[in-house]
């Protein structure tokens, strides 16, 4: 009887470890794709920057040149 039931707890154990390797397989997985996906979000990100700051100097030297006897036509007068 003390051999089956130990028999019996031993496959559990198996049963068990078994799963919790899949769920570690799969959670490894999933870590490795939400890696991958915040690199690629990184790079936008690192993109967008550059970009905000190009359009900024654009900006300031527009500006610029308007306080330098440019007038640009689309300026909204001050009471606006």
């Amino acid at each position: 009887m003390i051999y089956f039931e130990t028999l019996l707890s031993c496959i559990y154990m198996e049963d068990l470890v078994k799963k919790l390797e899949e769920q570690i397989s799969f959670l490894q997985n999933e870590i490795s794709q939400m890696s991958d996906e915040l690199y690629s979000q990184q790079k936008e990100v690192s993109v967008l920057k550059k970009q905000i700051s190009n359009i900024e100097k654009r900006i300031n030297e527009l500006e610029n040149n308007d306080e330098a006897g440019m007038v640009i036509i689309d300026k909204k007068p001050p009471h606006y």
